[in-house]
């Protein structure tokens, strides 16, 4: 899906945050803006949203699968747009692809933008439940505390993770009726997606996470893509308890790149763009299209 499409303005892919999942309501929800100055190319990738097919090969679920099929998304709006190069904004998962692919593509890529940036990912989920456990204890919720200590620490099935993200959005107050609501009425506030489209996207999502869990929770950005040779940018969230900041500022401290930058959003977790997308908008605006005109 393209938006925002004139031939002045950059194009700018968004890669979402997890196997299975499509952000392209939250995104076009709350950064709508961005249209205005830059090319969005909203993308359900393989298993996601209205990519999610029954058929696809639980084989082709790889991270080199992915990597290729960003290559073939990136030259079709090359070719569209009539450009030889696109933004990267990635998101959690898509900071991990976004990454990999600049690495290995930087003719291609005018700037990578890394949010909830993961670099050793086994590191990030250790750091994860070391908080949501310390959390269970200071808010003396037992029965958390009984389910995590069950599970103990990672490495984590995907069962034990689905447990462990659970209690963490319980214990920060993500899974109230309330914000389940409000949640429910923007994503279903769009034309992006229908309430008949819901029971795929979660079958897209268990399918995906079930069939990359293996492969992505090894990953370690230090050691597999230690440079870049692209401007790098990222926008952290100071409470985010899903990738601790201090994981992605030991990637980013490490990191080789022509320029590389640190936007703080003291007031978000893992997702900026939702929890402060004004600044998420205008730090996007005023600091990345100037160098991708």
């Amino acid at each position: 899906m393209f938006r925002g499409e004139r031939l002045a303005n950059p194009p700018l892919i968004l890669l979402h945050g997890g196997p299975g999942l499509s952000e392209t309501r939250l995104f076009r929800h709350f950064n709508a803006p961005l249209e205005q100055a830059f090319t969005l190319v909203y993308w359900d990738q393989r298993g996601s949203g209205k990519s999610f097919d029954r058929k696809i090969p639980r084989t082709s679920m790889t991270v080199e699968q992915f990597i290729a099929d960003l290559d073939e998304l990136v030259e079709a709006v090359c070719q569209r747009l009539g450009k030889t190069q696109v933004a990267l904004f990635g998101h959690s998962w898509g900071s991990v692809l976004g990454v990999l692919y600049a690495a290995r593509h930087p003719e291609r890529v005018s700037a990578y933008v890394g949010s909830g940036q993961l670099g050793d990912w086994a590191a990030s989920e250790v750091a994860s439940y070391a908080f949501v456990l310390a959390e269970a204890e200071r808010q003396g919720n037992r029965r958390a505390l009984r389910e995590l200590r069950a599970i103990g620490p990672p490495p984590h099935s995907v069962k034990s993770l689905w447990l462990q993200r659970t209690w963490l959005n319980r214990l920060e107050g993500h899974l109230t009726p309330k914000t389940l609501w409000e949640l429910g009425r923007i994503l279903l506030g769009g034309p992006e997606l229908s309430l008949f489209e819901l029971p795929g996207l979660l079958r897209g999502f268990r399918f995906s996470l079930d069939a990359m869990w293996g492969e992505v929770s090894k990953l370690n950005l230090l050691t597999a893509a230690p440079a870049l040779k692209v401007p790098t940018f990222f926008f952290l969230g100071r409470r985010d308890h899903w990738v601790h900041p201090d994981i992605s500022v030991a990637y980013i401290d490490a990191l080789t790149a022509p320029s590389k930058r640190i936007v703080w959003f003291e007031e978000s977790g893992h997702q900026p763009f939702v929890d402060e997308p004004a600044r998420f908008n205008a730090s996007m605006v005023d600091l990345v299209r100037p160098i991708v005109c």
